[in-house]
């Protein structure tokens, strides 16, 4: 389905009945990403996938697309929608707009999961390299998307998992150069949430990867002690949901039974 969202559409699906999930797709990324997902569950909840700003089907806001721009333009849809409350699951991007949903719209969350996902800020480190990152898409978006796509697996799985690899690119590929350079923007300069994912009145988890890429487990898991939130370990890399598909699937189950 399509709506119209400040002269941009906004591409969402809405199936099943009863307690609302609403997932939320990574950077580079579409709604498409949770297929096998709501297959699993469509039967026993009411599931909303959107494709975030830039991203699928929906269209751009602009140069930059903050996480709070990405948390109204799903809020929009979720009041189109008649839901009151949700439980919200994030992958890597959507999970900082799912925090920043949790902060700015938390009468709206029943349940906060984060999976291979951050509540901290980029640190200047990752400020340069995603300032780098905008240089290479600008120069050459298709070997960006390449070399992105297939660095998110674990060293161990990219052999075993070249067909997913595959998959995603060739969907990231129909991403508009302004779509991906605005979500790098917006990552880059997203707040530290951490005390908001420590005092979110919601039932919380975080599903990390001890072998990501992306997210250092040992030093993640260390900063996230302290914020009351359940860290659930996964064997692979960025990509949980597939990596470790039915572990992931059995995890987001119980999640959503709380």
């Amino acid at each position: 389905m399509i709506l119209e969202y400040k002269n941009s559409p906004i591409f969402y699906t809405d199936v099943g009945q009863g307690k609302v999930v609403v997932l939320l797709h990574g950077f580079l990324e579409t709604s498409s990403m949770w297929n096998d997902l709501v297959i699993e569950i469509k039967d026993n909840y009411r599931i909303v996938t959107i494709d975030l700003l830039g991203h699928g089907k929906t269209g751009c806001l602009g140069y930059i697309h903050t996480m709070e721009m990405m948390a109204d333009a799903v809020v929009f849809v979720l009041v189109h929608l008649k839901i009151e409350k949700s439980f919200f699951i994030g992958h890597s991007m959507g999970g900082y707009v799912a925090l920043a949903i949790a902060e700015i719209f938390p009468e709206k969350v029943d349940g906060l999961c984060l999976v291979n996902s951050t509540p901290y800020a980029d640190s200047p480190e990752r400020q340069i390299n995603r300032d780098r990152a905008v240089k290479v898409v600008k120069q050459s978006p298709k070997n960006f998307i390449r070399m992105s796509i297939s660095n998110l697996f674990s060293s161990d799985n990219r052999a075993q998992f070249v067909e997913e690899t595959e998959s995603i690119m060739l969907e990231a590929m129909n991403l508009s150069v302004q779509g991906i350079i605005a979500a790098l923007e917006g990552m880059k300069i997203r707040k530290d949430r951490s005390i908001v994912l420590k005092e979110i009145q919601a039932y919380k988890i975080i599903v990390l990867g001890l072998k990501d890429p992306v997210l250092e487990f040992d030093s993640l898991s260390t900063q996230l002690t302290g914020l009351e939130v359940k860290i659930i370990k996964l064997s692979g890399g960025h990509m949980s949901y597939i990596e470790n598909k039915y572990e992931f699937t059995y995890i987001i189950k119980r999640f959503i039974e709380n």
